[in-house]
């Protein structure tokens, strides 16, 4: 089931927008649903940085929201939500409380602190910057948005490893339509799920091999030291089924399979991993346990195809190469 350049258009209701820093690698990249949606959430890494993510639980008030934001910057890029919360206000868009709409955003950020000048994040005015920019049409995937500073590979320390991405992956069944966002900044290596082959990760003392990091832990060479929170994962599955947010976040959990079968090793204690869940309700009726069952592999083998995506349209830095700069092999 291959996947298609995705445009996030397939899903009614629904934008994409980027915005990419052009003083240092970072940015932020928002999905704009203004008239609202049911979300869910599911964590795996150890490290994560995240907002508003409490709301997304079943008893939470709350049940629906209007964007989901994913950043660079570390903590400091959780600002960037303001910014998107105050396009959104401006707009009319968000809950009634009282006098006022108040948008809810829930937000997660990877660490892209290694490059270039640490003090530039993603604040407030590159989140409303993001939701100028988002649109329906096809998503730009690489070194663009919250993807902008992602680096994989990252086990056997950073002259070893190489740039990351993000990538956009969309699969339809039927009425079905799953579109997955994914940032890629893993501690792991990716490889194709369909080949085993590896596509991006640490690379050996040539700098022109992938050194492959489970097999070199296998041989009994140790790790460079880790530190806690400078990976992370993150991404969006959105689908235009009918979910409760139950359901939302058991899709987001199923999703995560996505991620395991592409990045080796993934959900570490040092990676932040964490995917969000979206539903429109466009299709009508609710998804019963088998149908969530299906969307479930969907949304995995999207998110899969997502991975692969950003690394391979990923452009080189210096020092460090992309996927499409390692033309050969051991």
């Amino acid at each position: 089931m291959p996947s298609t350049p995705a445009s996030i258009g397939d899903i009614a209701g629904l934008k994409i927008g980027h915005f990419t820093d052009a003083r240092r690698p970072t940015g932020c990249t928002v999905l704009l649903c203004e008239a609202g949606a049911v979300a869910g959430i599911d964590v795996r890494g150890g490290a994560t940085g995240t907002r508003e993510t409490a709301l997304l639980a079943p008893g939470a008030l709350v049940d629906k929201v209007h964007a989901l934001l994913l950043t660079g910057g570390s903590a400091f890029g959780l600002d960037a939500a303001s910014g998107v919360m105050r396009w959104l206000e401006e707009r009319g868009h968000g809950i009634a409380v009282g006098p006022a709409r108040v948008p809810i955003v829930p937000a997660a950020v990877l660490f892209d602190l290694w490059l270039g000048d640490p003090s530039i994040r993603p604040d407030a005015a590159a989140g409303y910057a993001a939701c100028e920019a988002a649109h329906s049409g096809e998503v730009e995937e690489g070194n663009v948005g919250a993807g902008a500073g992602a680096i994989v590979g990252k086990l056997f320390g950073l002259p070893h490893a190489m740039k990351g991405g993000i990538g956009c992956a969309a699969l339809r069944l039927g009425d079905i339509t799953v579109v997955a966002l994914v940032a890629v900044n893993a501690l792991g290596d990716v490889l194709d799920p369909s080949t085993g082959a590896l596509v991006a990760g640490a690379r050996d003392d040539s700098g022109q091999h992938l050194r492959n990091s489970l097999a070199a832990l296998a041989r009994g060479e140790g790790p460079a030291a880790l530190l806690a929170g400078v990976n992370t994962t993150i991404g969006i599955v959105a689908t235009n089924a009918t979910l409760d947010k139950a359901q939302a976040s058991r899709l987001a959990a199923m999703a995560q399979a996505g991620l395991a079968r592409s990045i080796v090793p993934a959900h570490t204690q040092h990676d932040g991993d964490l995917l969000f869940a979206l539903a429109t309700g466009g299709m009508a009726g609710p998804v019963e346990h088998a149908q969530l069952s299906v969307l479930g592999a969907l949304a995995a083998e999207a998110v899969s195809q997502a991975v692969l995506r950003g690394v391979r349209g990923a452009t080189g830095l210096p020092g460090l190469p992309a996927a499409r700069d390692l033309t050969t092999t051991p």
